[in-house]
């Protein structure tokens, strides 16, 4: 592990970059999905299914913002391991063990980027017969080509092609507790190329 991600745990800031999305803006989103959610899904069995670690944040504040009954679950996908590109393939660490029969699914992930993991998990959760299966990304990058493409109903912010961290996004499994969305300084990373997930 680079020397600089170990000065990131003395000071929580070291090696940001840029505040891209501050804290007051990411609250203030996800208020509004909530608001857009719960308009949506009225009268409607509703489960949220979070893809572990990163979307863990984004999932429990857009359960507080939902005002309309509903449960939730984690399901687990890992692409990155501690490198900043993807390996290129999904591997699937957790399925939900709520009751997916006949329900509404919304999947909450924390970055659509090159689309893999979130095709991943919806053909997995495919297999639990639910009523239906929507996606919601807390971040839309705005990429030229992904791997995967996956129609995303319900978007946070869109972004440019950056590495970002905070708000449950991480760099070897760091920044991730951070309040806002930074862009991770070069010199904390290698030089390899990020593909996404």
């Amino acid at each position: 592990m680079p020397k600089t991600v170990n000065r990131a745990m003395a000071n929580a800031d070291d090696g940001i970059a840029e505040v891209l999305i501050t804290e007051e803006q990411i609250q203030e989103r996800v208020r509004a999905l909530g608001a857009d959610i719960s308009r949506d899904y009225k009268g409607r069995e509703l489960v949220l299914v979070g893809i572990l670690r990163g979307a863990l944040v984004f999932l429990a504040d857009l359960s507080r913002a939902i005002t309309i009954p509903h449960t939730f679950d984690m399901s687990g996908a890992s692409s990155y391991g501690p490198a900043t590109s993807s390996s290129g393939r999904v591997q699937i660490t957790k399925d939900v063990e709520v009751n997916l029969r006949s329900k509404h699914v919304l999947i909450c992930e924390d970055i659509y980027d090159s689309g893999r993991t979130l095709g991943a998990i919806s053909s997995l959760l495919q297999v639990h017969h639910p009523a239906s299966i929507e996606m919601c990304a807390f971040l839309y990058k705005k990429v030229q080509r992904r791997a995967c493409q996956v129609d995303i109903k319900y978007r946070g912010f869109e972004i440019e092609d950056r590495f970002v961290v905070g708000y449950g996004l991480d760099y070897a499994e760091h920044y991730r507790h951070l309040p806002y969305i930074g862009v991770l300084d070069p010199r904390v990373y290698s030089k390899e190329p990020r593909t996404g997930s």
